[in-house]
């Protein structure tokens, strides 16, 4: 029987599963564990189930030695220094393949409520402002006809080109595999949704060059990762009147303190990275965290492995 640090309550079964199998420790608390509690608690485990929250790089890997296995509670591995874990032989599994169409329903969401202000307009109701009806009342911008660029076209943007032709868009994209050039995308679209990996060449993607070269009535969504976007640079946007506005699930830092002052900027929607947040897809994440952590432990593949190189030695 092995020790398993669970660093988040899940939703579903997966939890009992690994308590049936092992010795499970299960962090109380909603938030994170301070990194120095996730050391302390790792130091004691035999294999982790991490979220995106909690770092595992080389220095981690070197306090907390030996360990067989992590499992991360998400399609990416940012936060996990997989040649790090590679070296040390320790397989890291993923989540893929499983929050594609709650990732792309939720961009779409985003897309439809900063163009047709619904955060404007329900704070106005919630605050006893509902305005007698006026013409020039909240206007925002059409959606059918209009011109959806999308950058990333792996299997979410491909699922939110779906939606998109579904209210008549025009769809171009940008991806490593072809498309658009990113300036022509910017300059041609009136809704720019970002679904590319985080690496190093996209880091800081769309700063101020980026965001000035898109028309004054377009809006951004960003569902990938908040680092795609500079955080100044938008915020100076928005208040400038560069860009219509922007809808955010992800955000750098994150999160967002509730002071920051993106905060301020106007026609912005901000939720709290929610993009696989259905019950269905979370329970789904859970069983592959737990379908990993049972299998390095047994001996066996992981299922969902992100460094599958691991087990060529």
């Amino acid at each position: 029987m092995a020790r398993i640090y669970v660093t988040r309550h899940l939703p579903g079964t997966a939890v009992e599963r690994l308590r049936a199998a092992h010795d499970v420790d299960l962090w109380p608390e909603d938030g994170p564990p301070p990194h120095d509690e996730l050391v302390a608690r790792a130091r004691e485990a035999d294999a982790l189930l991490t979220m995106l929250t909690d770092r595992i790089d080389a220095d981690f890997l070197r306090a907390v030695e030996p360990l067989r296995a992590v499992a991360n509670y998400a399609v990416g591995t940012d936060n996990v220094d997989l040649d790090a874990c590679t070296a040390a032989g320790i397989p890291v599994g993923n989540t893929p393949d499983v929050l594609t169409d709650a990732t792309a329903d939720l961009a779409f969401a985003l897309l439809l409520a900063a163009a047709r202000r619904i955060r404007d307009a329900d704070e106005a109701v919630r605050s006893g402002n509902w305005p007698t009806w006026s013409p020039g009342a909240f206007l925002g911008q059409d959606v059918a006809g209009a011109t959806l660029g999308i950058v990333g076209y792996g299997r979410i943007g491909k699922a939110v080109a779906r939606r998109g032709e579904g209210f008549g868009m025009e769809i171009i994209h940008n991806s490593r595999s072809g498309g658009a050039s990113l300036d022509e995308l910017l300059e041609r679209s009136d809704y720019v949704s970002l679904h590319a990996p985080l690496t190093p060449e996209t880091r800081g993607l769309i700063g101020e060059r980026e965001l000035a070269l898109m028309k004054p009535t377009a809006i951004l969504i960003n569902t990938a990762r908040g680092e795609l976007v500079q955080t100044r640079a938008l915020e100076r946007a928005l208040k400038d009147g560069a860009i219509a506005g922007a809808a955010l699930d992800v955000t750098d830092p994150e999160p967002l303190p509730a002071d920051h002052p993106l905060l301020t900027a106007p026609n912005l929607t901000v939720v709290p990275h929610i993009g696989s947040a259905t019950r269905t897809t979370r329970e789904k994440m859970s069983d592959m965290a737990a379908n990993n952590l049972l299998a390095a432990l047994a001996g066996e593949r992981m299922p969902y492995c992100a460094n599958p190189e691991v087990y060529d030695g």
